[in-house]
């Protein structure tokens, strides 16, 4: 591979200095107001080749092409302008019309190559710099969920989950996110960091996102649909910028709380060899607290008043501690604590440094090699099978890329640090067993029940509970914090409830662009290779002895081809080949044709088909983790008997069987000795028979028009697409029940187990049998009213479909509305330098399936708006603005705070 690499650098370096230059210099503004037109994009021709314009909408561009030659000038909203080029050194002043459509934008995310957005053979949704200054949300990442068919979904304040046409959770392991090149998830809690530690919003260059499948260009994870982040170059985007942003979260059962986002960007161009950047931000707030006590019953609200014996709160934690006492009793849970009670103070924080070297040999951008650095720490609220509160939670990035014209070759490497982040039920679980013993509070609860203890009524549940609770810790007493500290910096689940982890990450990848050498098609190639290291010390992974390694790799090649007069038909195949070590190879392969109608090529229509595939997740494989209510464990072959729990109480009708109260369980008898969940809740136990977890794959059908359409006096932008996919070995968990003692299907003894509710829910990792497909559609209409107001209306539709009979303990885990509607209403310039933006968004009610709860999320209706005022004398933007001004209060997912409403005010300095 390396030598490869070695080959593809010597064909570029040699390509680069055997070519004359030309210098193109030029400033581009806008035609009505004669202000600067910074991130416009200058491009030749039916090239990828191109650079685009700073701050003060200046740019250089030095190129291989002898004159004359001819460049495209565009920039989101305005129409595009060419110019041709007939010398060397020549100086050019372009003027912009606004315009209505947004069809010239130049995307590169969609074939790895830079394309008007119009020409692109998928769905693409994109952010640029001008869009993050009109957008009404709080931060620029919560600005997506604005884009069509985008769902953003809250964990906590800082912490967000982007997805798109479905299958979504907090996790989101089948939507990638890329930052600069790089991964921005955690390689072992398998969840996308989002902007927790990513980048600051100053730095922000644009943000394109692909919805659905692109495995057949960037991969295994790219399964769902990929979001691509990219930085501001030192070189185009010099000065120091600055932001700063406070305001206020308000929640009914939080309050109101202040937070406060600040940041500065430093750029600066030592020559035109050499830049250096730097960005530093800080932000700080209070979560949204959840508080739903709701009692749960086999994972879903409880139905009615429950008594207390056996009462699970949604946000109680400690009260999973359950088992049968006797016939007599039943089942008795043990007292559990608040969420409240158990966060250390429910602090939103993230601090995040970005540094790069940049160094151009040629003195222009035919070769850059680049060093990146990243750092952050921050503190949120994570839910998966549990809540987890992530304080002190450390991720670094070092990327070294050597890019030109035609090609990059890059490596990185992901560093990650838990710190002092804790699991919240195993706080409470653990500081329960600081106070009393569960054999102790289980057998006080029995004996007083049953009128064993003096002055105390027989066969009364609270007077049995009383009793069991005496010496219990009362939180914000000083015993209480003592034993919450001592469980909160132990690692072993037995005993405590932190988590520690410092799994790594290596990734490289190269790719090469034919064009210079081919010129009657583009063709590509490329790779990449990834080694995770995961290191938890047992508390997450099996690794009790050690790291455990394993690697994977890929290879593609891609081929575009134009056709038919002026080049409007426009054909693009590519081909992946994907191996991981625990796994068998996948190919995936992707078709599509886009055709440009119309006199300016303003009708697009496309079509696309591919597959795509997902490897099991590290968590998928190595996972070995009591979650209190469920016991997770990965099915790699090598994990399954690295697994063992800790001793598990048995019931008083099974210990003379078992010959004593505790038993511990391996990890392979949830897939070889376990009963369907299900068919025990239907009174018909069977087994379960659980096969190891294998890649799923998915195969794409997609359609698509996108165009400008004449309506009178005005022009609407249309964008317009459908999909259908069907996915083969969906991986999902499949709960199964363990027996303490017997073997199912065998004897009797594993019946009585379930009577006497001897048994552990597991969560075993594996691939459905159901035959399950999704489906939808999405419309978007842009154009202005009035003369200068913007008017945006989007529309969503999405489906899915799976046969349960085929499979009755999966769930597939949608978790996405049916239909939503969004609109968008502003003006950025209402009068001379004042704009506004108001973004309003719709959604019905859904299912929410997921290993914490699965509950209906409720429709809702939420009101983002900001006003803002430039003033160019000092380079600055002053914005005022909220998020879900309505007030009402929603869940993304059951088990979360609620979101409430988010004010701020901002100024920016772009310098």
């Amino acid at each position: 591979m390396i030598k490869k690499i070695l080959l593809i650098a010597c064909i570029a370096f040699g390509s680069i200095t055997m070519v004359a230059q030309t210098t193109v210099t030029g400033t581009v503004k806008d035609a009505k107001t004669g202000e600067t037109l910074p991130g416009a994009n200058i491009k030749v021709e039916n090239k990828a080749v191109g650079t685009t314009t700073d701050f003060d909408g200046n740019f250089v561009l030095k190129v291989t092409d002898n004159p004359t030659f001819t460049l495209e000038i565009s920039v989101i909203g305005y129409k595009m302008e060419k110019v041709q080029i007939t010398k060397n050194n020549q100086k050019i002043a372009i003027s912009l019309t606004e315009n209505e459509t947004s069809l010239d934008e130049i995307v590169v995310s969609a074939s790895r190559t830079p394309e008007r957005i119009m020409e692109s053979p998928v769905t693409v949704e994109r952010l640029d710099a001008r869009a993050i200054k009109n957008s009404s949300a709080p931060s620029f990442y919560d600005g997506l969920e604005n884009l069509k068919g985008v769902d953003v979904n809250t964990n906590s304040l800082t912490f967000k989950s982007v997805n798109t046409r479905g299958f979504a959770t907090f996790a989101n392991t089948r939507f990638m996110q890329l930052v600069d090149g790089m991964d921005n998830s955690s390689p072992a809690l398998n969840f996308a960091i989002g902007n927790l530690l990513g980048m600051s919003e100053l730095d922000v260059n644009t943000v394109e996102l692909l919805p659905g499948a692109s495995s057949a260009l960037y991969g295994a994870n790219a399964f769902n649909g990929i979001m691509f982040m990219t930085s501001r170059s030192p070189f185009n985007d010099q000065g120091i910028s600055f932001s700063y942003k406070q305001g206020l979260t308000s929640q009914a059962a939080a309050g109101d709380n202040n937070f406060y986002d600040v940041s500065i960007r430093m750029a600066h161009a030592f020559s035109n060899k050499l830049a250096a950047k730097a960005t530093l931000s800080y932000l700080k707030g209070t979560e949204w607290f959840a508080t739903d006590y709701r009692n749960t019953v086999d994972g879903k609200y409880a139905v009615g008043d429950r008594s207390l014996n056996d009462f699970d709160g949604l946000n109680t934690y400690g009260d999973e501690v359950a088992i049968s006492l006797g016939g007599a009793i039943g089942r008795v849970s043990r007292t559990g604590y608040k969420e409240v009670d158990l966060m250390k103070d429910y602090e939103a924080k993230s601090v995040k440094l970005n540094t790069a070297l940049h160094y151009r040999p040629f003195g222009d951008d035919r070769l850059e090699l680049i060093f990146n650095s990243k750092f952050g720490v921050g503190n949120t609220i994570y839910q998966g099978a549990n809540r987890y509160n992530i304080s002190d939670f450390y991720l670094a990035q070092q990327k070294l890329e050597l890019k030109g014209k035609n090609f990059f070759v890059r490596g990185y490497v992901t560093t990650e640090d838990a710190g002092n982040s804790y699991d919240s039920r195993f706080a409470a679980i653990n500081i329960n067993r600081k106070w009393k013993s569960d054999q102790d509070w289980f057998g006080q609860y029995a004996a007083a029940y049953l009128g064993g203890i003096p002055n105390v009524p027989a066969s009364n549940h609270a007077a049995a509970r009383a009793v069991a609770d005496s010496g219990r810790l009362i939180p914000g007493s000083p015993g209480f914090q003592s034993a919450f500290n001592d469980v909160t910096s132990d690692p072993n689940l037995v005993t405590g409830a932190k988590f520690q982890d410092k799994t790594k990450l290596y990734h490289g990848d190269v790719n090469y662009n034919f064009q210079e050498v081919i010129e009657w098609a583009e063709f590509q190639v490329g790779g990449s290779y990834r080694r995770y290291s995961l290191n938890s010390n047992g508390s997450i992974f099996t690794d009790y002895d050690g790291p455990i390694d394993y690697d994977e790799y890929g290879v593609y090649t891609q081929m575009q081809r134009k056709f038919l007069e002026e080049d409007r038909l426009k054909f693009t195949a590519s081909l992946r080949y994907d191996k991981a070590q625990n796994f068998d190879g996948n190919f995936s392969p992707r078709v599509s044709l886009a055709y440009a109608g119309g006199e300016n090529k303003n009708d697009n229509f496309r079509a696309s088909f591919q597959t795509g595939f997902r490897n099991p997740t590290t968590q998928d494989q190595y996972i070995g983790l009591d979650a209190g209510s469920a016991i997770l464990v990965g099915s790699a072959p090598d994990n399954l008997d690295r697994y063992t729990s800790s001793p598990l109480n048995v019931s008083t009708e099974g210990q003379p069987i078992t010959g004593g109260p505790t038993t511990t369980l391996s990890g392979r008898l949830a897939y070889e000795n376990s009963f369907s969940a299900t068919s025990v809740q239907n009174g018909a136990p069977t087994a379960s028979n659980v096969p190891l977890v294998k890649p799923e794959k998915v195969t794409a059908y997609d359609l698509g028009y996108r165009g400008l359409v004449h309506v009178g006096e005005s022009r609407i932008t249309v964008d317009v697409n459908g999909y259908y996919n069907s996915y083969e070995d969906f991986i999902a968990v499949k709960n199964v029940l363990v027996p303490f003692y017997g073997k199912v299907g065998d004897n009797s003894l594993s019946l009585l187990a379930l009577k006497n509710g001897d048994f552990k829910a597991f969560q075993a990792y594996s691939n459905s049998s159901a035959d399950v497909s999704s489906y939808g559609a999405s419309i978007g209409l842009n154009t202005k009213i009035l003369s200068d107001f913007d008017l945006g209306v989007s529309y969503t539709y999405a489906k899915f479909d799976f046969d349960q009979a085929t499979d009755p303990d999966f769930e597939a885990g949608f978790n996405t509305p049916e239909h939503k509607f969004k609109i968008q209403f502003g003006n950025t310039n209402l009068f001379k330098n004042f704009g506004f933006n108001i973004n309003a968004r719709w959604q019905d009610e859904y299912i929410w399936e997921s290993s914490f709860l699965d509950a209906t999320i409720a429709s809702r209706t939420m009101l983002d708006a900001q006003i803002n005022y430039s003033v160019p004398s000092i380079k600055s933007v002053f914005k005022i603005g909220g998020a879900n001004l309505g007030g009402k209060e929603y869940f993304s997912a059951p088990g979360v705070g609620a979101v409430g409403s988010q004010y701020y005010v901002s100024w920016t300095i772009n310098n």
